[in-house]
């Protein structure tokens, strides 16, 4: 298998399932009601807002892909519009199975040697990019599951 497909292949895996951990992003979130999305456990972040800032990235890279510069801002990346419906939480979780899709399309179709090459000076090459997307991911999955468990002991309290 081409390095391109495998890694595409990670970044499904981790949004659909098949990955290593056995525990993906899709199982996690989509039987997470809209309120529990975005009910806040202290000062953390909600799981919407976890979302909403890991697929900020995903896109920010996808479109380096395309040959746009990579000019994402941390302080953009925590600014999910404000869900009011589970309509507005459908909405969210579609637009992060599409735009995984979209972001493994372009790496499986990417030649390999362009994963070496550098994205700018600031940011490294491609594959650093787009694997530090992956990891990033997952560093927020964890946090994610962690807080579907405190918010469900939580609500089972009440």
């Amino acid at each position: 298998m081409h390095l391109t497909r495998q890694i595409a292949k990670q970044l499904r895996d981790f949004h659909f399932g098949g990955n290593w951990t056995g525990s993906h992003l899709k199982e996690h979130v989509e039987e997470i009601n809209w309120e529990m999305a975005k009910t806040p456990f202290y000062t953390l972040n909600t799981i919407a807002v976890l979302v909403y800032h890991m697929n900020y990235y995903l896109n920010a890279v996808s479109k380096a892909l395309q040959g746009k510069p990579l000019d994402s801002k941390h302080e953009l990346s925590f600014g999910l519009p404000d869900i009011q419906s589970e309509q507005d939480w459908k909405k969210l979780l579609d637009k992060t199975w599409t735009d995984a899709e979209i972001f493994a399309n372009f790496i499986e179709q990417m030649p390999e040697e362009k994963l070496w090459e550098k994205i700018s000076d600031k940011y490294g090459n491609y594959y650093e990019n787009i694997q530090g997307v992956i990891e990033h991911n997952h560093y927020h999955l964890g946090q994610i599951v962690l807080l579907k468990k405190l918010l469900t002991l939580m609500e089972k309290e009440h």
